[in-house]
């Protein structure tokens, strides 16, 4: 605590502390100091919000998640939504070099080889060819129509970078004393705006940091920062101490999978029946109680039915807890007369005290079926650990992309992924919807996965920062913070 201390007064003399209406506005995201200044296709919350504000890609995101343009100023797409043609604002690389359509044609060429492997190179396989069309004029073509893409393209690992730097909209500077990152606007003239002398008077500098949930709490509760982003579930009852916080908590209404991936079919977790069995006796409804957090969306399906509504609300319809729990009990039962010995299994969740609520009642939810429950750090070779991922896009095929075998985080179903590669190039989209669902009915069979609901994610924000939004996809842009309010 004391070198955070001592780091937050640096930050306060050397004028970059909490914010008035104008000044410097500081930002605390919840995370290892290093992984804010990661580079690569594979980032961190921190460095995705870094690599957005510095290396804006064809289309961004606004503070509300919506679709805008960026190094692209606008764009059409085809009757047959197979392609997608930008027309490139006139801009330049930092080093001056204007920004051409043969650059950003060999860089998303380039990010395109990168991602293979990668849940994000799973969602993009439909791009079939990248081509520079006239100078400042590019199409991506797809096998099929997508019409999620232009929400991928805006993600921040699809920014544009050569040499090593983007085209802004924001400069960084890094003090290699501090582990932080000072963020200024570029001149509007660089962003495609009509040039304007006064225009640093109407921008606000950003400090961004990246600290361990309790500092960063600390550090907001304290008056040293202005916003807290990239709380989860395991940080969640720290939203709600200290009398600063109150009144400031934003909770996104976030997409995306809270679950426990299956890393081991050893033992009981052997026989997809048996699997099945520790879902069943979850209660979905009560698990977040313990929280307080309202609007939580539960679900026991690995696609939600709120994106794919072509099923049931539950997996066990008309069946009470009591008498799912009766079921798997009997499973439980049958597997240790078996094998003559009590059943076990091991559970990897993130450190916080979200993750103590939760391990206790997961723990007391298969208690009663029988299997004991014991808790261990995450990679640590557990047979269950608790996976948190946001959507991307808001389609089925998202959250099936998240299983694939290629990406080796437990048990996963090839047949299934040999569907979902089918549907990339199927245009009829009722064709497509059933056999999303009939991958969705394979993992399920397979018992790949626990769903437990909708991650989550919530912020602190003071009530003098302008320029955020709560949103579904828990990304907040930093550019908009530098921003005028009115």
């Amino acid at each position: 605590m004391r070198f955070w201390l001592s780091l937050f007064g640096c930050v306060l003399l050397a004028g970059c502390g909490p914010s008035n209406d104008g000044g410097p506005v500081t930002v605390a995201i919840i995370g290892d100091e290093e992984s804010l200044f990661q580079t690569g296709l594979r980032l961190s919350p921190g460095a995705q919000h870094l690599a957005a504000a510095t290396h804006e890609g064809l289309i961004a995101l606004d503070p509300g998640g919506q679709i805008v343009p960026a190094l692209a100023e606008r764009w059409i797409v085809t009757d047959d939504g197979q392609s997608y043609i930008f027309r490139l604002r006139d801009a330049e690389w930092p080093d001056g070099e204007e920004i051409s359509a043969e650059d950003v044609r060999t860089i998303l060429r380039n990010t395109l080889r990168q991602l293979d492997g990668t849940s994000l190179g799973l969602d993009l396989a439909k791009i079939t060819e990248v081509r520079a069309m006239t100078g400042r004029v590019i199409e991506i073509r797809l096998s099929s129509p997508m019409p999620e893409f232009l929400r991928l393209l805006a993600q921040p690992e699809m920014g544009l970078i050569k040499s090593g730097s983007g085209a802004g909209p924001m400069i960084l500077s890094r003090e290699d004393e501090l582990a932080l990152a000072r963020l200024s606007a570029l001149p509007p003239e660089q962003r495609g705006l009509p040039a304007r002398e006064d225009w640093e008077d109407f921008n606000r500098a950003l400090t961004v940091l990246a600290l361990p949930a309790a500092q960063a709490v600390d550090a907001f509760s304290g008056g040293e920062a202005d916003i807290l982003m990239n709380g989860k579930l395991e940080t969640f009852p720290m939203s709600q101490l200290g009398p600063l916080s109150r009144g400031n908590i934003q909770v996104d209404p976030a997409l995306g999978l809270l679950g426990l991936a299956i890393r081991s079919d050893d033992g009981v977790l052997s026989d997809p029946d048996r699997r099945e069995a520790l879902s069943m006796a979850i209660d979905r409804n009560a698990l977040i109680a313990p929280f307080g957090l309202g609007g939580w969306q539960p679900t026991s399906w690995i696609v939600p039915p709120g994106v794919s509504e072509q099923r049931s609300a539950t997996r066990w319809p008309g069946q009470s807890l009591q008498q799912r729990r009766g079921i798997a009990r009997a499973r439980i039962l049958e597997w240790e007369t078996i094998n003559d010995e009590q059943a076990m299994v091991r559970l990897a969740l993130p450190e916080g005290p979200g993750s103590d609520l939760l391990f206790d009642e997961l723990s007391e939810a298969w208690s009663a079926i029988g299997v004991e429950t014991e808790r261990v750090a995450i990679g640590e070779g557990a047979e269950l650990e608790l996976r948190d991922r946001l959507a991307r896009y808001a389609s089925p095929r998202w959250y099936l992309n998240q299983f694939n075998c290629e990406l080796e985080i437990g048990l996963c179903s090839a047949v299934a992924d040999d569907i979902v590669a089918s549907t990339l190039t199927i245009t009829d989209l009722a064709e497509k919807q059933r056999q999303f669902e009939e991958a969705h009915a394979e993992m399920v069979a397979a018992e790949i996965f626990i769903p437990l609901g909708a991650p989550v994610r919530w912020s602190l924000v003071r009530g003098t920062v302008g320029g955020y939004q709560a949103n579904q996809w828990g990304l907040h842009p930093l550019f908009p913070l530098s921003q005028p309010t009115i």
